[in-house]
């Protein structure tokens, strides 16, 4: 576990890059935690004590680069900082470690995620999600608890997740017109929260549902010799 030091001089994060300059190895990798910010921002709209982070730096050690997860949820910390948004996610400032990091594999599972794993553990990241959409005899979406000073790994999907108050899992859904599995928020119930595509969809059909029921009625008056446009 860090130690903030308040009396250091640290650079801030306007002063440190903002990208590792890292291309993504697969689109997932940006798609992926994007749905998943996406549909946080419906859940918990009356909050802003919550941050989610895509592809975005999180600065841990003055020393040291950036380590860059495809995603990470961070609670207790305000939403937005100003109008500018954050630049990079820098623990000194923030004093608020992610609970929970998202790694998205788009090849094969390499050594730098078990590094990660290890950085993550002693950054006191509580859960570490690895999603590998291509595998085929392993689970694709492995969720691990930091118990102690290791990770042990949950088991079940969706796998609920206490400490954020919500569960994680697969299904399969169309974002951005893209129709395949997805990662997504789930109750404690094990029900899975609507995308903001599905939420449109559904608006959608109870707003034309509304007016085919509200021209059903104004025919049946009519059919009883009743003049609607006079009531």
């Amino acid at each position: 576990m860090f130690i903030y030091d308040p009396n250091l001089c640290l650079p801030s994060s306007e002063e440190l890059p903002d990208s590792d300059d890292t291309p993504v190895d697969n689109e997932l990798q940006d798609l992926v935690p994007g749905l998943l910010k996406a549909i946080l921002a419906q859940v918990w709209s009356d909050r802003w004590d919550w941050f989610f982070g895509v592809d975005m730096g999180i600065y841990y050690d003055p020393d040291l680069p950036a380590i860059v997860p495809d995603g990470f949820l961070s609670l207790g910390i305000p939403r937005l900082i100003d109008e500018d948004l954050r630049f990079s996610y820098v623990l000194w400032e923030e004093r608020k470690v992610p609970s929970l990091v998202l790694e998205v594999v788009s090849h094969k599972y390499r050594g730098e995620y078990k590094a990660k794993k290890a950085l993550y553990a002693q950054m006191g990241v509580k859960y570490y999600a690895v999603y590998a959409p291509r595998r085929r005899r392993k689970p694709k979406l492995e969720v691990y608890e930091l118990i102690g000073e290791e990770y042990q790994s949950l088991t079940g999907e969706p796998i609920w997740l206490p400490e954020i108050g919500l569960g994680l899992g697969r299904d399969r859904g169309v974002y951005l017109g893209i129709e395949r599995d997805w990662l997504y928020w789930y109750d404690e119930a094990g029900q899975r929260f609507s995308t903001p595509e599905e939420r449109a969809e559904q608006a959608e059909r109870q707003a034309q549902q509304a007016e085919e029921q509200l021209r059903s009625l104004i025919e049946r008056l009519r059919q009883h010799g009743i003049d609607p446009e006079t009531l």
